[in-house]
């Protein structure tokens, strides 16, 4: 069974920050990887068959595995995919990229959703999901060519809370067939949350974070059960780069241009940014940089996964790490100018 490497080195000689994913114990780096803009496009397939953008447009595969390097350079060591992104692509290049280095990460996927490579669409279940997780979780093994999952997560965000007791079991059966290791759910529901975390080898739940749209229930629940929040969304998909306006047109393959996405993540932040772009910006931080600052000073338990294309990215987001939390002065004065 694989291993996180305890104190990743880097090329650089010095050790990334870390944090300990939840009640695994495992160190991982501060800041992991979200793996779903390198999956490429592919579709959500609505019940009245009408389809939707769900990727973040074309990818170049080569530059996605020098960028999934440049993080193993800078001592990342936390990936975070799942089988619908791309319809199995994303996972493909991640093992790739990590050919003859699986022993020096922790590798986490998701699962939930009826995956068609073929025709590059992905589909809710219309049966039982529990009928489904094996073959699933076998799949993705597979694809990612490893003998064991190291963090699987239930993707489906709103799944029934009646029905999480059976899914939990059905988790613990894979932890002891040595099929994945520790397990959680990517949720935004507290209370759904709180269950989950029943289970033994649940140890971390995946939820939006980022310094407009905070999650403080989540937060204590996360501190309180000594679960890791692991953060979709700490850059607000984007708009918190600072590169984007309201006039921004996204290519028609890029789910950021269905008006959900961006009038849950781009409305608000764009509105908010500028008051707080100062705080963000200090001792030389990019604004990317600053908004993962935030994150990591808002609880102990946080890993942000920002999603990346290019080697830029990754190094930016990287450069992070060195800068650290912004202070807790910071914060406040952060909640203060939000109204928080």
């Amino acid at each position: 069974m694989t291993t996180a490497t305890k104190t990743p080195p880097t090329a650089r000689g010095t050790i990334a920050f870390q944090r300990t994913l939840g009640r695994s114990g495992l160190q991982v780096s501060a800041m992991g990887l979200g793996c779903w803009a390198i999956g490429g496009p592919w579709d959500w397939l609505n019940a009245n068959g009408s389809k939707g953008p769900v990727g973040w447009g074309n990818v170049d595969d080569e530059e996605s595995i020098r960028a999934i390097h440049c993080a193993l350079e800078h001592g990342i060591n936390f990936f975070d995919t799942a089988a619908n992104y791309g319809t199995g692509h994303s996972e493909r290049m991640v093992a790739r990229a990590l050919t003859g280095k699986r022993d020096q990460v922790i590798l986490a996927t998701k699962f939930g959703f009826n995956v068609n490579e073929a025709e590059k669409c992905v589909t809710p279940y219309r049966d039982d999901h529990l009928l489904h997780v094996l073959a699933e979780c076998e799949a993705s093994l597979r694809r990612l060519n490893t003998d064991v999952i190291d963090f699987y997560q239930l993707h489906v965000w709103d799944y029934p809370i009646e029905k999480v007791p059976a899914m939990v079991d059905m988790l613990e059966s894979l932890v002891s067939a040595g099929k994945i290791r520790y397990y959680g759910w990517s949720t935004d529901s507290v209370e759904g949350a709180r269950l989950f975390a029943e289970g033994k080898h649940c140890v971390a739940i995946q939820h939006d974070l980022n310094v407009i749209m905070d999650a403080p229930e989540m937060l204590k629940l996360c501190e309180e059960l000594n679960l890791a929040s692991v953060n979709r969304s700490p850059l607000a998909r984007g708009a918190l780069s600072g590169k984007y306006t309201k006039d921004t047109v996204f290519p028609s393959n890029d789910v950021r241009t269905e008006r959900w996405s961006w009038n849950r993540f781009f409305a608000p932040t764009l509105d908010q940014l500028d008051a707080i772009r100062e705080i963000l910006t200090s001792n030389g931080r990019t604004l990317v940089q600053g908004a993962l600052a935030w994150i990591w000073a808002r609880s102990e338990t946080t890993i942000p996964i920002p999603g990346f294309k290019t080697v830029a990215q990754v190094d930016e987001n990287a450069k992070a790490m060195e800068l650290g939390p912004l202070t807790p002065e910071q914060v406040k004065e952060i909640d203060t100018i939000l109204g928080r």
